[in-house]
């Protein structure tokens, strides 16, 4: 079992930054990958960005390519996702995904567990 527990949301104006970051606990991470999705009202779970423990590589949505970062505390078994130049367009619950493998996926199915998310939301 691998528990996440995320951290950071919360409320800021367009183009304000927020980290969110999400700990890992239950299990080893070599060979595992780490995520962000998003979800907003009436729309449907899109993946934000991944991190891949085994290489060090990131991948992250076209949408958020260039203001979104990925980083990462082996030690604390934590990612940090650092969200810049907010917009409104990026309101959404943020969750935390792990997959037990060592590639990164854009797909929310092969994600084996999750955190409870939290609220991004961005005012204009």
């Amino acid at each position: 079992q691998v528990q996440l527990v995320e951290s950071g949301g919360g409320l800021v104006q367009a183009g304000g930054t927020l980290r969110l970051s999400c700990a890992a606990s239950g299990r080893t991470l070599s060979s595992t990958v780490m995520a962000w999705f998003r979800q907003a009202p009436g729309k449907e779970r899109e993946f934000v960005a991944a991190f891949s423990w085994s290489s060090d590589l990131t991948s992250y949505a076209d949408s958020v390519k260039g203001r979104f970062s990925i980083s990462r505390d082996y030690a604390k078994k934590t990612v940090h996702l650092q969200m810049n130049s907010l917009t409104p367009e990026d309101t959404a619950v943020y969750s935390c995904a792990f997959r037990p493998y060592s590639a990164a996926t854009t797909d929310a199915t092969t994600y084996n567990y999750w955190g409870q998310g939290t609220q991004v939301t961005v005012s204009s």
